[in-house]
């Protein structure tokens, strides 16, 4: 039963690897490669708290209406999505631990301005 829960959601599983390698690869190509890890996890933050949103109202729905083998399909995909959600999470903990400088966004620098070319 296991392998063939498993087998459904090698698909999704596929899609998404590919789309984070590309996305990755395209990002590491434009910016430094800090910079695209961060894109990538936020990204995929929201890509799986919305496929976590979507399969947990089809799971929802397949409860209300007895109907048992799409709630194995939904909830299937569901615990799939929650289980790459907590993954992200981590490896955000992880790329947070290791780039420090990551955690506080630049801000606007102040200039003083002194006499005689006080402006205001």
């Amino acid at each position: 039963m296991f392998f063939v829960r498993l087998s459904r959601i090698v698909p999704l599983l596929i899609a998404l690897a590919l789309l984070a390698a590309i996305v990755y690869l395209v990002a590491r190509a434009v910016t430094s490669p800090p910079r695209a890890k961060e894109i990538l996890i936020r990204l995929f933050t929201w890509i799986t708290l919305a496929l976590s949103a979507v399969f947990g109202l089809f799971s929802l729905y397949a409860l209300f209406e007895h109907n048992a083998p799409v709630l194995d399909l939904a909830a299937s995909f569901l615990i799939t999505a929650l289980i790459g959600l907590a993954a992200i999470r981590i490896a955000n903990h992880v790329f947070l631990k290791h780039n420090p400088g990551y955690r506080s966004k630049p801000m606007r620098a102040n200039t003083k301005w002194r006499w005689p070319w006080q402006q205001r």
